[in-house]
């Protein structure tokens, strides 16, 4: 009798980029960026996962925090350098403004870096205002709301609130059509896994029959994150905005923890109770990812094959109920 084959799936994963895609293997990380001229270059980018270096990284909930904070770190990079490839950084020629040459003239090549650190301070605090203070203020206005009859319904209004807030702002800028891109560019990277997990050829034909939407994706980590967060509001009793917004700012971590945890399971598991856990997550892949054209997929396609592993290793045996 014949044995049954193994359903696995690959601990590679990927980022959209400007123009391209970043697959991140056991061994390998490597950009698939296409230039100006239509050729793809392919760069590795040195990256190593900090769970290598520190035991205490791989322990569970940990493990979680440590590969968010990495996977920010790298996605960030690999953003920088796909923007630089691509030509999007290039700027025409011309007279620079009194201003611009004032700030060269003080800072010289560390500009770029300033006016990064800057944007990101300033998004992080857009980000506490619009997610964490906002719904707080918000759910206070309601008459009685400070009561302890209201209590128990704070924390799922709030998520409520952030929900809706998150779907805007995802929806308002898929609009754009550089970002359009970059959900086509998401699609590629969710097909080409699949593809490869399925057994079959990396060709624009296989990978073309996939679907875009994968349960170990960031978009449905963030939803784990949110839906996480309004179990863990339960327990926070302060009502005032700040207060409110400085605990849930500390419970961050364990909030990323879980998630990782939970994200980790589906996607190791196949059933009926990761499929209700995964659910949320794939019906938000509908914003963030959009069907690719075939120049897309071939990126896609040489990042891929440049982070597959000789001996395997990238091979997790999936547990299925069916």
């Amino acid at each position: 009798m014949p044995r049954e084959k193994i359903k696995c799936i690959t601990s590679i994963g990927g980022q959209a980029l400007i123009e391209g895609i970043m697959m991140r293997g056991p061994k390998k990380t490597v950009l698939a960026v296409r230039q100006p001229d239509g050729e793809i270059t392919l760069e590795e980018l040195p990256a190593k996962d900090p769970r290598t270096r520190h035991p205490l990284l791989k322990l569970p909930f940990l493990r979680g925090v440590a590969a968010f904070v990495d996977s920010i770190a790298v996605g960030y990079r690999a953003l920088s350098r796909s923007a630089e490839i691509s030509g999007m950084e290039e700027v025409e020629e011309g007279e620079e403004s009194k201003f611009d040459k004032w700030l060269n003239d003080k800072f010289g090549d560390q500009i770029t870096n300033i006016v990064m650190t800057i944007g990101t301070v300033f998004g992080i605090l857009l980000a506490i205002a619009l997610f964490y203070i906002l719904p707080t203020w918000l759910f206070n206005l309601i008459p009685g709301a400070a009561g302890p009859d209201f209590a128990v319904w704070r924390s799922p209004v709030e998520g409520l609130m952030r929900m809706v807030i998150l779907l805007a702002y995802m929806t308002a800028i898929s609009q754009m059509k550089d970002i359009r891109r970059l959900f086509q560019y998401h699609g590629a990277e969710h097909k080409t896994i699949f593809c490869y997990e399925s057994g079959e050829e990396l060709t624009v034909e296989n990978v073309r029959r996939h679907r875009r939407f994968h349960p170990r994706c960031g978009t449905s980590f963030l939803v784990l994150m949110l839906l996480v967060g309004i179990f863990i509001g339960l327990f926070i009793p302060f009502s005032n905005p700040l207060l409110r917004t400085a605990v849930k700012i500390l419970c961050i971590p364990l909030v990323m923890g879980i998630g990782y945890e939970l994200i980790r399971y589906c996607g190791r598991n196949e059933n009926m109770l990761t499929r209700i856990i995964a659910a949320p997550g794939l019906w938000v892949q509908r914003i963030t990812t959009k069907e690719p054209d075939d120049s897309m997929m071939e990126a896609a396609i040489a990042a891929m094959k440049e982070v597959i592993p000789e001996n395997g290793e990238d091979k997790i045996a999936l547990k299925s109920d069916s």
